[in-house]
């Protein structure tokens, strides 16, 4: 299973774009650089158990330890001081990134209720794609006893692709269930 999409990828969706966008070179090929994982934890403020769990549960779900991640500014509004930490990230690149997104395309994505495939309008006109998951129960490794609060998630998924018809096609040929 770890590099099935890699294969795909190299074998398959590679020639593919070369001849949909009549690329000159392989290397012109958009690719998935990295995946980022981000959750935000706004009640990390009030209760820094919260954040613990956040951690502990986006280690699950990517595979590798997650970094805590600050407050920029203080915003006195939410009682937010700089440097207080607020959420957790993880970047995924390599056979790890393939997996989660095998993971997610396969596994996760269908366990959405009433899913009907992810937005088209999510690129950011570079080629990047953020998708929101609203909680985290659709990810296998979570075990639904154990959580305390349901939390969502972003995850960013960074290509090389320069233009958001390049990255929508890459996703689409990675199994992407777009809507449509």
């Amino acid at each position: 299973m770890s590099a099935r999409l890699k294969e795909k990828y190299v074998n398959d969706i590679t020639p593919s774009l070369v001849e949909k966008f009549n690329y000159s070179s392989v290397m012109q090929t958009p690719k998935i650089d990295k995946i980022v994982l981000n959750m935000g934890v706004g009640d990390a403020v009030a209760n820094a158990k919260n954040l613990d769990e956040a951690v502990e549960e986006l280690g699950l779900i990517s595979g590798q330890k997650p970094l805590v991640t600050k407050a920029k500014k203080s915003i006195a509004t939410f009682r937010l001081r700089e440097g207080m930490s607020i959420g957790a990230k993880v970047t995924l690149r390599g056979d790890r990134m393939y997996e989660f997104l095998d993971k997610l395309i396969n596994v996760s994505l269908p366990r959405v209720r009433d899913f009907h495939g992810v937005s088209t309008r999510s690129f950011d006109g570079r080629g990047n794609y953020t998708l929101g998951v609203k909680e985290q129960l659709i990810f296998p490794e979570i075990n639904f006893d154990n959580v305390n609060r349901v939390r969502g998630l972003d995850i960013v998924i960074v290509t090389t692709a320069n233009t958001d018809e390049e990255s929508h096609e890459l996703l689409a040929q990675f199994g992407m269930p777009f809507a449509h």
